[in-house]
């Protein structure tokens, strides 16, 4: 071996050590990196807390809704969670809801989530009859949705009796009056818009036909009497005749309509008050069993009175 070989030798066993401890520190360093990425970008909040409701609403932007959430401890980065949100479907694709997080998420699933409405929150069926007023629906509700006030709701809700849909409703279980209001009237305007040209032919007023309905939806015992005591009660109206009616006491006494509808008519009952049935009575009752009879003349109704109700006396 000559002088030359001797004296590389080092050399190249010391380059060889030196190769080898860069590549340990550039793996110690992209390992420290992506902890580093993961631990602050990435992973959940250490603080979170299980069973967080975001509520992401109509019109949010994608800061709005990043901010939101990193405020309630469910991701770590706004950056990362809206380079998510772009990625997987761009900034329009958040989906408004009230998302509840059960469980602490990375922040692409968070982003994930929230891109494809998977807001994960229970639904509730809620059945509001027809004819129930703003009481009978608020005390529904607050026995169905532990987010509903019924003080509120009735505060709210004042000026809306009548045009509150009764139907059968999916609430999420936070819902609260304010969504209670806006669904239901939402779907009243989707149910009475098409029926708003016959309304207008007929030279009546929608509100006219709403105070109608909801008389008509309480003294009608099924759908064949709606539209022939609606016929009736229209004639009433028209020759002068106070309504008479049990379901509002103080139309013995005044004439024509109430001021506002005392309870949430179906579609059926308001079909009945824009189509009435003409008909040659001008009374009726109900008897004990809840079946209508009906007179042409005041001296008829006195004897139906006496023959199905005795002293009970009726309309």
């Amino acid at each position: 071996m000559d002088e030359f070989s001797l004296n590389n030798e080092p050399r190249q066993k010391m380059s060889r050590f030196n190769k080898s401890q860069r590549n340990i520190l550039y793996f110690l360093l992209i390992l420290f990196l992506f902890v580093f990425f993961y631990s602050f970008f990435l992973s959940p909040p250490k603080d979170f807390q299980p069973g967080t409701i975001i509520k992401i609403e109509q019109g949010m932007g994608l800061h709005s809704v990043s901010a939101a959430l990193e405020k309630q401890n469910i991701i770590r980065s706004r950056i990362m969670f809206e380079f998510f949100v772009l990625l997987f479907g761009g900034e329009r694709h958040t989906v408004s809801a009230n998302y509840l997080f059960e469980n602490s998420l990375y922040v692409w699933q968070v982003a994930s989530r929230v891109v494809g409405g998977e807001h994960d929150m229970a639904r509730l069926v809620v059945t509001i009859p027809e004819g129930f007023n703003l009481n009978q629906i608020a005390d529904t509700f607050s026995s169905k949705l532990v987010g509903f006030d019924k003080t509120q709701f009735l505060v709210k809700a004042k000026a809306m009796e009548g045009y509150l849909f009764p139907d059968t409703y999916f609430f999420l279980n936070n819902s609260d009056e304010m969504d209670v209001i806006k669904y239901m009237n939402d779907n009243y305007k989707k149910k009475i818009a098409e029926l708003l040209p016959e309304i207008i032919a007929l030279g009546k007023n929608e509100n006219d036909i709403i105070i109608m309905a909801s008389i008509i939806e309480k003294e009608a015992k099924g759908d064949a009497d709606r539209s022939v005591i609606s016929g009736i009660l229209w004639k009433r109206i028209k020759i002068g005749m106070p309504l008479q009616v049990d379901v509002a006491p103080q139309t013995y006494k005044e004439k024509g309509l109430t001021e506002k509808p005392i309870g949430n008519p179906g579609i059926e009952a308001i079909k009945a008050a824009i189509f009435p049935q003409s008909s040659p009575y001008l009374y009726y009752l109900h008897d004990r069993n809840g079946i209508i009879h009906y007179a042409k003349s005041f001296s008829e109704h006195t004897k139906n009175i006496t023959k199905y109700l005795s002293a009970r006396g009726g309309k």
